[in-house]
């Protein structure tokens, strides 16, 4: 009689094997202590897996401003390629240690086009049904998609999904977009943040302090967005990529920041703050990591400590690369990002 191998077990044996794996190349995640500060006791999780937009130098940094000036303990976990254990960006089916979620009060995602094992994806459904406070980035609005394993629970994630209740996947059901096309010129136009005469949000505490963003990222369409969504900034396309270039006076505004609730079938509800932008670049404009510091602080339940003048300066150096696809540096480890 042959055995009777569960894929219940077969997955358990995978898991084992690839954390073995993991463990053997050495480091798969960064965690950085709570210091002093507003933050402590409050754990924010930060994902890293994207194959464009160098999430891998930016959530590192972020993860710094948070830890080191505000008290936050956080945790970066990336796309990491299982043989070698590198940083792998376009390695689609890989983020370990997403276990962390667990004791996560905050997850800050920048991910593109992932499809994971279903254990992995078992703790972000967990997150999700927490109704904890979720910020995404950029291409977190397709931050799945589904080509071999079909018969995957979470197959219905992916961001072409007709599944009923999750049309057009995890993006549109909990940030309320998904994927629809660059509004601006890729690699030739910027984002310019419409930020003046916005009178109905200018006390918003994700807004405090944040009067001039712009980005050599261009301007996503945006079509979907439901009612429930409260556009925070609307953006315009500029005509260049540095940040003198006059707008595009030709291309409509769209919106690139917003809050929106979200809930999923046995979860509880919960809020999100989702911005288009988001490159490795953009971070390099002060107002733009000033928007992640309120936004991550509001959605905390600490919008009463938000100051217009928060410290948002990097912690260490910060030498962002251009985005584009296959251009991230190679050998990449993440003891790099430390």
């Amino acid at each position: 009689m042959k055995p009777n191998i569960s894929l219940a077990f077969l997955s358990l044996l995978f898991a084992l094997i690839l954390g073995s794996v993991q463990a053997q190349n050495g480091e798969t995640y960064l965690n950085f202590p709570s210091k002093d500060g507003p933050g402590k006791g409050k754990h924010v999780v930060l994902l890293a897996a994207d194959d464009e937009y160098r999430s891998e130098e930016s959530m590192p940094m972020l993860a710094k401003i948070l830890s080191h000036r505000y008290g936050f303990e956080t945790t970066v976990l990336f796309a990491i390629e299982p043989e070698s254990g590198n940083v792998v960006p376009n390695f689609q089916n890989n983020i370990p240690n997403l276990q962390a979620l667990e004791g996560a009060d905050l997850m800050i995602m920048l991910i593109r086009f992932r499809e994971l094992p279903d254990e992995q994806s078992k703790f972000i459904e967990d997150y999700v049904k927490s109704g904890k406070p979720i910020i995404a980035l950029r291409t977190s609005t397709h931050p799945f998609a589904y080509q071999k394993n079909l018969d995957s629970p979470y197959a219905k994630w992916d961001w072409k999904s007709d599944v009923p209740g999750w049309e057009r996947g995890f993006g549109q059901k909990i940030f309320g977009e998904t994927w629809v096309a660059h509004h601006g010129v890729h690699g030739k136009e910027g984002t310019r943040a419409l930020i003046s005469g916005r009178a109905q949000n200018e006390d918003h505490p994700i807004l405090r302090g944040v009067n001039d963003i712009w980005g050599p990222s261009d301007v996503y369409a945006i079509k979907n967005l439901p009612k429930t969504a409260d556009i925070l900034i609307y953006g315009q396309s500029t005509s260049g990529m540095t940040p003198d270039s006059p707008v595009n006076l030709d291309k409509s505004i769209m919106p690139i920041a917003w809050t929106i609730p979200y809930q999923i079938e046995g979860g509880k509800p919960g809020k999100a703050f989702v911005t288009t932008m988001g490159a490795s670049l953009d971070f390099q404009n002060e107002d733009l990591r000033r928007l992640i510091l309120n936004a991550s602080m509001t959605l905390l339940g600490m919008g009463d400590l938000v100051s217009p003048d928060l410290n948002v300066d990097y912690v260490g150096n910060y030498s962002p690369t251009m985005f584009g696809f296959g251009t991230f540096r190679e050998g990449m480890r993440v003891s790099d990002f430390k």
